[in-house]
C-alpha cells in the first residue's frame, strides 16, 4: 500500500482503509504446501523473498537474461566501433599512464577529448581478454543490462513488480539504448551512473538518508569522470526531490545536500586535481583544449561551447549539422524520433497523470518522488539537448532512455491499479492513443517493415483506447487482453527499430539505431548518411563501413591545391559534397552511405603493406608514426598494436604538438613516419600546427608509397634544410 492510501483519505472522500500487513501490489508468502516452512535455498534464489509474486523474480531473471542475449547477438560486427575511442582502450591496455590519463596513444602524446571513466572499464577487459572488438564492447553489454537492472528496482520499490516489468522491457528495447549499449562510446557508462543517481535518491528520500544522498553524489561524481558537465542534466532531480520529499528533517536535508555535493566533488575532482597540477611536460597533451588544460575542455569545447555553438576546433561553424533542428520539437524531428521518441508521448502523459494522482498525497509519498525524479530528468534533459546550437549527435539521447521507461512502467502501473476510476481508465485510454497514432508516424517513415506494421499497430492502439474507456464494463481476462494489447502497441515500433539495430553493425563517430530506409539516419525525415572522414582513406577490402570514396591524390601536401580526390581536402579546410573539404569550411552536402550505418569520422583499415612497414624496428621509436587527426591514428594503430601520434586530436585542430615540439620530437628520432593528408585542422578557431607540421615534413622528408599510400620517412630528410 502506498504511502498516500496509508495517510490520506481516499479521492473520493472515503476513509483510508484499515494499514495492511503487505502491500497490495505484493503476493502473501508462499504457503500453498501448507507447512509454512522456509523454501529451500535454490527456490527462494530463483523466486526472490517470500512475500513477492511467484512469477516476480523469474521475471526479472529471463529479462536480464533476454537482454544480455539480444545486446550480445552480432556484437563483433560493429568492428572496432568508435574507432576514435577503441584506439585509447588499447593504449590504457598497455600502458597505465595512458590508462590513467585516457591517452589516445601508448606514446602519450595528446588524450582524448573526454574523461577516461569509461575507457578504464574495457581497458581493464582488454587487459583480461585480449584486444578484440569483443572484448572492448563486452563491459558496454554489461552495462546496458545494469541499466535495466536499475531501471527496474527503481520503479520496483514504490509501484510493484509489474510496472516494474514493464519500464524494464521499455528501457531494453528502446533503439538507441540498443545501439549504444553496443558500442565504445561513454555514452553507455553514463547512462547507467545517472540511472543509479536517480536511484540512490529514492533510497535516500524513503529512508531520510544523508549516505544514500552521499552515494548519489559519487554516482555523478564519476558520471562526470565519464562524459564531463553532461552528467549535470540529472542532478535538478536529485537535488530537488531530495530537498522536497525526503523523509527527515529540512535541516538533515540541507545537511544531505551538502554531503552529496562534497561527494561529487571529491569523486570527480581527485582525478581532475591530478591532471592540473602535473606538470604538463610530464603528462599527455589534454585533447580538445587549446591551452592544454583539463578546465577549459570541461568548460569550453565540452561545456558551454556545446550549448551556444562556440567550440573551438569543432567541424564547421555554428548553424551546421550538428545543430540542426534547434528547438523545441527537435526530439520528435529530423533524425533524432526514432532513436527514443517512440514512448516519450506517453510518458508526458503518464507524468501529468500521476502527479494528478499523488496531488493529496504528503510530502514525503514515495510514488510522488519517483515521478518527480523521472519527470525533472527526463524534461531537463530534453529542453537542453533540444536548444543546444552547439554539437549534437542522435545518441545522446540515450541518457533519456531510463526516465522515459521508467515513467511508463510507473505511470501505466498506477493509471491500472485506478483503471475502474475516470483518472485511471483516461490515462490508460489517451497514453495509448498518442503512442499509436505516433508509432504510426515513425513507422511511416520507413518501407523496413512494409506497411502492415504501422496499420496494425494504429488499429489494434485506437481499439483499445475505446476499450480502456469503457473497462468498468469488461470482465478480468478482457481487461487483461486489452492491457497485454495496449502494450504490445507501444514496444512494436521500438522492437522493430532494435531488431534492425541488432543485425547491423556500426561503426564511426556518428550512429543511428534503426532501420537504412529511415529518414535518412534510423529516424523522422533526417539527412542522408554521413560521409567518411575528409582527407584520405586507406587501402583495404573494398565495400568495407565507413570507408572514404578515393583517397589523397596528387604530389601530397606540399602541392598547392593538396589532394583533391573525393573524400580528400581542398585548399581551405571545409567539407566538400563526396565528404571532403570545401572553401567555405562548413558541411556541404554530405553524402556518403544512407542510414547512418557507416558514420562520419571513421578510421579505414590500412594495407596489410603499411602494418609491415610500421612494425618494422618498431621497438626503436616512440611512435611508429604519426597521422593529422585522431581517426587516421586510430586505424593505423589499431591495426598494428603500437603507438602513433593523433597530431592535432581528434579534429587535427588542437595545438598538439606545436611545430617546434614535432621537429624536436623527430630530432630525437621518436617517430619513423609521417602519413600524408587528414583531419579538419584550423576549424572555428582552432590551431593550425598541423598544417605547419604537414607542410615542414613535405618539404624535408623523403615520400614513400606504401601500398598505395604516402608517407613520409621522418628518418630520410630530403637534404632541404631543416
Amino acid at each position: 500500500m502506498d504511502t498516500a492510501t496509508r495517510h490520506a483519505p481516499s479521492r473520493d472522500g472515503a476513509p483510508p482503509p484499515a494499514r495492511a500487513s503487505t502491500p497490495p501490489h505484493v503476493s502473501p508468502p508462499d504457503t500453498a504446501s501448507g507447512s509454512g516452512r522456509a523454501r529451500p535455498r535454490a527456490r527462494r534464489a530463483l523466486r526472490g523473498p517470500e512475500s513477492d509474486p511467484a512469477w516476480a523474480r523469474p521475471a526479472l531473471l529471463a529479462l536480464l537474461v533476454l537482454t544480455g542475449a539480444a545486446y550480445l547477438y552480432n556484437l563483433t560486427a560493429s568492428g572496432w566501433a568508435n574507432s576514435f575511442y577503441a584506439a585509447a582502450v588499447q593504449a590504457g591496455s598497455v600502458s597505465w599512464k595512458a590508462f590513467f590519463y585516457g591517452s589516445s596513444d601508448a606514446g602519450n602524446a595528446i588524450t582524448v577529448d573526454k574523461p577516461p571513466a569509461s575507457l578504464w572499464v574495457m581497458a581493464l577487459s582488454v587487459r583480461l581478454l585480449g584486444l578484440s572488438s569483443f572484448a572492448l564492447l563486452l563491459p558496454q553489454v554489461l552495462m546496458g543490462v545494469g541499466t535495466v537492472a536499475v531501471v527496474h528496482a527503481t520503479v520496483r520499490r514504490a509501484f510493484g513488480h509489474g510496472a516494474a516489468l514493464l519500464a524494464g522491457v521499455a528501457m531494453a528495447l528502446t533503439p538507441v539504448a540498443v545501439l549504444m549499449f553496443r558500442f565504445d562510446n561513454p555514452d553507455a557508462l553514463l547512462t547507467l551512473l545517472m540511472a543509479l543517481a536517480v536511484w540512490a535518491t529514492l533510497r535516500a528520500v524513503e529512508a531520510g538518508s544523508v549516505r544514500w544522498i552521499a552515494l548519489a553524489g559519487v554516482f555523478t561524481g564519476f558520471g562526470f569522470l565519464t562524459k564531463s558537465l553532461q552528467v549535470l542534466l540529472v542532478v535538478p532531480a536529485v537535488a530537488l526531490v531530495w530537498l522536497l520529499c525526503a523523509d527527515t528533517s529540512l535541516r538533515r536535508r540541507l545537511l544531505g545536500g551538502l554531503a552529496s555535493a562534497a561527494a561529487f566533488l571529491l569523486s570527480a575532482g581527485w582525478w581532475v586535481a591530478v591532471v592540473e597540477l602535473v606538470p604538463a611536460s610530464m603528462r599527455p597533451y589534454i585533447g580538445g583544449s587549446q591551452t592544454n588544460s583539463f578546465l577549459e575542455l570541461t568548460f569550453g569545447y565540452n561545456g558551454l561551447g556545446r550549448l551556444d555553438g562556440s567550440e573551438v576546433g569543432r567541424v564547421g561553424g555554428g548553424g551546421g549539422p550538428f545543430s540542426s533542428d534547434v528547438g523545441l520539437l527537435r526530439m520528435f524531428g529530423s533524425s533524432v524520433a526514432g532513436q527514443i521518441s517512440w514512448l516519450v508521448p506517453a510518458a508526458l502523459v503518464l507524468l501529468v497523470a500521476g502527479l494528478f494522482f499523488r496531488g493529496r498525497a504528503p510530502r514525503t509519498d514515495r510514488r510522488r518522488a519517483a515521478y518527480l525524479a523521472a519527470g525533472l530528468w527526463m524534461l531537463v534533459t530534453m529542453a537542453v539537448f533540444s536548444l543546444m546550437q552547439g554539437i549534437f549527435h542522435e545518441y545522446y539521447t540515450v541518457a533519456l532512455a531510463p526516465p522515459v521507461a521508467a515513467l511508463v512502467g510507473m505511470g501505466a502501473g498506477e493509471a491500472w491499479e485506478r483503471r475502474r476510476q475516470p483518472s485511471g481508465a483516461l490515462a490508460l485510454a489517451v497514453s495509448t492513443a498518442v503512442t499509436a497514432v505516433w508509432s504510426f508516424v515513425l513507422l511511416s517513415d520507413t518501407t523496413a517493415y512494409g506497411g502492415w506494421l504501422r496499420f496494425v499497430v494504429l488499429v489494434v492502439g485506437l481499439a483499445a483506447t475505446l476499450m480502456f474507456l469503457t473497462l468498468g464494463r469488461l470482465g478480468g481476462r478482457a481487461m487483461a487482453a486489452v492491457a497485454a494489447a495496449a502494450v504490445l502497441v507501444g514496444l512494436a515500433g521500438p522492437a522493430a527499430y532494435s531488431a534492425s539495430t541488432l543485425a547491423t553493425g556500426h561503426q564511426g563517430s556518428i550512429v543511428t539505431a534503426g532501420p537504412a530506409s529511415a529518414g535518412g539516419q534510423g529516424g523522422r525525415g533526417g539527412r542522408g548518411g554521413m560521409g567518411g572522414p575528409p582527407g584520405r582513406g586507406f587501402g583495404g577490402p573494398p565495400g568495407a563501413t565507413g570507408r572514404v570514396p578515393g583517397g589523397t591524390t596528387g604530389i601530397g601536401p606540399g602541392a598547392a591545391n593538396g589532394p583533391t580526390a573525393p573524400g580528400g581536402t581542398s585548399a581551405n579546410g571545409g567539407t566538400s559534397a563526396n565528404g571532403g573539404t570545401s572553401a567555405n569550411g562548413g558541411m556541404a552536402a554530405l553524402g556518403g552511405p544512407g542510414g547512418g550505418m557507416g558514420g562520419l569520422l571513421d578510421a579505414s583499415t590500412p594495407d596489410a603493406a603499411v602494418v609491415s612497414a610500421l612494425e618494422a624496428d618498431a621497438s626503436r621509436y616512440t611512435w611508429v608514426a604519426a597521422a593529422v587527426g585522431s581517426q587516421n591514428a586510430a586505424g593505423l594503430q589499431l591495426a598494428t598494436g603500437l603507438p602513433v601520434m593523433a597530431v592535432g586530436g581528434f579534429n587535427g585542430s588542437d595545438p598538439a604538438p606545436t611545430l617546434a615540439q614535432f621537429q624536436r620530437e623527430v630530432a630525437a628520432g621518436r617517430i619513423h613516419y609521417f602519413l600524408s593528408g587528414g583531419g579538419f585542422r584550423g576549424q572555428q578557431g582552432g590551431s593550425n600546427a598541423a598544417d605547419q607540421i604537414d607542410t615542414w615534413v613535405s618539404q624535408h622528408f623523403t615520400a614513400v608509397t606504401i601500398g598505395g599510400d604516402t608517407f613520409y620517412d621522418l628518418t630520410r630528410p630530403t637534404g632541404a634544410g631543416s
